[in-house]
């Protein structure tokens, strides 16, 4: 065997997201891509806001010595005092730079906040339907992943989540706005959700964590803002990137923020900060650093997306499928016509439409579709989604 057992089986088990991707591939080298609508990508189409290409030329034209070496682990202070300024204005909260920790994306950030708090065995609660590759970020750092269902409208379930609550309990994670529903957790709900992990960190003598994966913040619609988990609950931590708000997903650049109320905030900040490196990060990439600190209240023109979100939700509502309309991110969950999902799939994939099982995060009887496409590419599969959905309704 060429690798480790463990790596075998999760290779086996890996995203469904990338499987339904590469057969796209293969279909578009096949066919011609003109002739494969492809949704199965979170993968943002538009190109980055003028400002930053400007502000990019800026950065890389500095020729002062040093610019690309080596900093503090924890990113440039001057990045930090930006988006310290930035998140105290937003939740609001007093957010100091050290409270800040500059990433290699969300994922990095939420490895080293997962390489920080788990014990071997320990239990991190995540919440279907989920972004698949959290079971393997709780695998890498020895934690156990516990699965709790949200409701049919894919909010937070209380009482799912107090029974799963245990001794073993050590963090929450939420991704909100959500992928792949697009739903926004209520804020109400994330109140209560605060109450009872205050209460279970008294009952068992130490805190449990509650985290957010939150690329999509400034990815909302219709009036619609991101309630503060800050707000809700003082052991709180947000993983975050600017993949998605200003489309810049291949830079591998994001940051994680610790609650300045949090218990033990000098501890786990040092903890954090020692993760970054000793996972092999060692600190998040200079040049981009300095760019997003240009960046901070900067966002691609979302207009785009709600043209497409209008236009993907009729095109399914007029076929005769059923759906929860997204409040955020660029993403589609619609039921399944089928109970399996993965058979629906293969007969959307009939009429070269590509779209995710919903098992693939947790949920089945479901399937996702991405909108950051073209809306060319939405309307030309209006026919595709209307066969399928009717040849299924025959059987």
């Amino acid at each position: 065997m060429a690798i480790a057992d463990k790596m075998t089986a999760a290779m086996q088990s890996s995203s469904w997201i990338r499987r339904m991707f590469e057969e796209g591939a293969e279909l578009k080298a096949r066919l011609g891509a003109d002739k494969i609508y492809d949704f199965t990508l979170g993968n943002p189409d538009l190109e980055p806001p003028d400002a930053l290409k400007a502000a990019l030329l800026e950065v890389v034209q500095d020729s002062r010595p040093g610019r690309h070496a080596y900093m503090s682990n924890a990113g440039f202070l001057e990045t930090r005092q930006v988006l310290a300024a930035h998140l105290s204005r937003e939740h609001p909260l007093s957010f100091s730079p050290d409270d800040i920790i500059m990433t290699c994306g969300a994922a990095g950030a939420l490895n080293v906040i997962l390489k920080a708090l788990l014990n071997p065995g320990e239990e991190v609660i995540i919440l279907a339907p989920f972004f698949p590759e959290y079971i393997f970020y709780i695998d890498n750092h020895g934690g156990t992943p516990r699965v709790v269902e949200t409701d049919a409208l894919f909010q937070l379930d209380l009482n799912r989540l107090e029974e799963a609550i245990n001794t073993q309990t050590r963090a929450v994670i939420i991704n909100s706005p959500n992928n792949p529903t697009g739903q926004i957790y209520e804020a109400a709900r994330l109140n209560a959700l605060g109450e009872l992990l205050t209460a279970h960190s008294k009952k068992h003598g130490r805190p449990i964590y509650l985290i957010n994966d939150e690329p999509y913040r400034r990815l909302t619609y219709d009036g619609i803002s991101v309630p503060s988990i800050f707000q809700a609950y003082p052991n709180s931590l947000v993983a975050t990137s600017f993949s998605k708000d200003l489309s810049l997903p291949g830079e591998r650049i994001g940051y994680l923020a610790v609650s300045p109320q949090a218990q033990g905030r000098q501890e786990l900040l040092a903890g954090l900060i020692l993760a970054n490196r000793i996972l092999g990060y060692v600190n998040a990439p200079a040049l981009m650093q300095r760019l997003v600190a240009k960046m901070a209240v900067v966002t691609v023109d979302l207009t785009p997306y709600v043209r497409r979100r209008e236009l993907f939700c009729q095109i399914l509502a007029d076929a005769g499928y059923d759906l929860v309309k997204p409040q955020g991110a660029f993403y589609l969950f619609p039921r399944s016509p089928l109970t399996d999902d993965i058979a629906f799939v293969a007969e959307l994939k009939k009429e070269n439409i590509l779209a995710v099982p919903g098992r693939g995060f947790g949920r089945g009887g479901y399937f996702r579709l991405a909108f950051c496409t073209p809306e060319s590419v939405i309307s030309a599969a209006a026919a595709g989604f209307a066969r399928a959905r009717a040849r299924v309704a025959q059987v």
